[in-house]
């Protein structure tokens, strides 16, 4: 173990495994919310000008898996935040399912050492590799509290936020 990584451990409050099982059940939950969204109304509904469930879902599906990925890979790719969704809720579940595959894969492969290197995601966003990790879990969580007004709205309760 090297001089930094040994500072790095002893000052370290959160494993990375703690961290990628704290981001997986946030996945898992949006999974759980995706899942009861009324297919009826997963493409077309919004409440104030905000963009459909639809719309912030494959936004977490451009940035996530892909982000992860050009961290661990360094190749830079543009951020591709609409695709070809088929008008298919259970066609974004596969790919939603792909992506956990996809974290759970490159996540592992980022060395202690790397958390507090500088990147640029998606060739624009400069940050740390744990504050670019941070952000993909926030803009989740922010996305998410949106599908849960949108729920509400319609009639439905979602799942409670702590059901990880």
């Amino acid at each position: 173990m090297s001089t930094q990584q040994a500072h790095l451990k002893s000052n370290q409050v959160i494993t990375p495994n703690e961290l990628l099982a704290h981001w997986q059940g946030h996945r898992k939950l949006t999974r759980k919310l995706i899942e009861i969204y009324p297919e009826e109304h997963f493409f077309k509904y919004s409440i104030g000008g905000m963009r459909t469930f639809a719309q912030m879902t494959m936004e977490l599906l451009a940035i996530a898996g892909p982000g992860l990925k050009e961290i661990v890979t360094g190749q830079t790719q543009e951020l591709q935040e609409h695709f070809d969704h088929q008008n298919n809720k259970n066609f974004l579940l596969k790919l939603w399912d792909e992506a956990t595959v996809e974290i759970d894969t490159f996540f592992v492969q980022i060395a202690l050492d790397r958390f507090s290197n500088s990147v640029k995601t998606f060739g624009q966003y400069e940050g740390t590799v744990i504050s670019s990790i941070l952000y993909f879990i926030d803009n989740e969580i922010h996305h998410r509290g949106q599908a849960y007004v949108y729920l509400r709205s319609l009639g439905i309760e979602p799942p409670f936020f702590w059901e990880r």
